[in-house]
């Protein structure tokens, strides 16, 4: 690779501030790599035809053992590497699963990291984290950490909002002529390319979050596009009539109501999938919980998701028990993840 070539190439990574409160104190999870003898968070490379959500879990799971749900994203670490490439390395905040919980019977076995490159895993009190972290960088993502967790923006539980993937184009879809247009819509399924492929994409992504619970319009499209999820973390899928394209006609409080009460549900992270037309009800229901800036990332326009894209909402409770959304994310899940 000439030295041109290598300026331009970045290496993805991803990583997550695992955390808990022991006592009313705060905790992070650090590893030791005996390579280069520091301490740190865990993280490594995005691997070829992977999304840096299922990285970061993933490498927190080999290098710690912890199956872990990512909650709302810390700041993106950029720097060059000895050899003028440029290094770019996500980060979440993250609490542990249990292997009984739906998020993590939906992942895959990892392998775990060999004592070469991780020799010691540890759990300490973020004053002690901050004297063994051996990076200025890793200190200051520690730093952010515990202002969120001062502010009262760490403890979060996750809204999932998916738009079904590509379905067959109404014009191409081979329907008797008897059947009637709401059951003919009902029915009409997701493609075999690039639909079914990206359901079956969501599955990582959803499981990073720890989704475990998810509710979808009964039409097929949308349950289809939510079952190799459910079917992967063993919960049933629960179908919400109020989200489909003609309650929504009928109806939009209605389907505003659902999708209130859906995310303000801080039991489990849940996942809810419906229809683009429904979508500008669901968008006005989040900017009620979008403050300031944060507004900006909703979307405000057609199409408001891709199909087959997700929007994921990071809500915490405030003073005087108000709801807010304190970080909201994007994303289109990688089809090599679906294959």
């Amino acid at each position: 690779m000439s030295s041109s070539s290598r300026a331009k190439h970045v290496v993805r990574a991803a990583g997550a501030l695992v955390w808990r409160e022991r006592r009313g104190r705060l905790e992070v999870l650090l590893v030791h790599r005996p390579r280069y003898d520091d301490w740190s968070f865990p993280k490594g490379k995005v691997e070829p035809g992977e999304s840096v959500r299922t990285c970061a879990v993933r490498e927190v799971a080999e290098e710690t053992g912890a199956r872990i749900a990512l909650g709302q994203p810390l700041e993106t670490i950029r720097y060059k590497l000895s050899d003028g490439r440029r290094k770019r390395v996500h980060y979440w905040a993250a609490r542990e699963l249990d292997d009984d919980e739906p998020g993590a019977r939906a992942r895959a076995a990892v392998a775990p990291a060999s004592a070469r490159e991780i020799d010691d895993v540890t759990w300490v009190r973020v004053k002690k984290a901050r004297g063994m972290l051996t990076h200025a960088v890793d200190r200051d993502l520690l730093g952010s950490l515990v202002d969120l967790w001062e502010d009262g923006k760490l403890d979060t539980w996750t809204f999932v909002l998916v738009r079904h993937a590509r379905a067959v184009k109404r014009s191409v879809w081979n329907r008797p002529k008897t059947r009637d247009k709401e059951t003919n819509e009902a029915i009409r399924p997701l493609t075999d390319d690039q639909g079914e492929v990206r359901a079956r994409a969501l599955v990582p992504v959803l499981a990073a979050y720890g989704v475990g619970r998810v509710v979808s319009s009964p039409w097929r499209r949308c349950v289809d596009t939510v079952a190799p999820y459910a079917r992967a973390a063993g919960i049933d899928v629960v179908a919400e009539p109020a989200l489909t394209e003609l309650a929504h006609a009928d109806s939009r409080k209605a389907a505003r109501k659902v999708v209130s009460d859906v995310l303000r549900h801080r039991d489990v992270p849940v996942a809810l999938c419906t229809h683009r037309p429904v979508l500008p009800s669901v968008m006005e229901v989040i900017s009620r919980y979008a403050p300031g800036k944060l507004l900006r990332s909703v979307p405000d326009r057609d199409p408001w998701l891709k199909t087959g894209e997700i929007m994921v909402v990071h809500l915490a409770r405030r003073p005087r028990g108000r709801i807010r959304a304190v970080a909201i994310e994007k994303q289109r899940p990688v089809l090599s993840e679906g294959r």
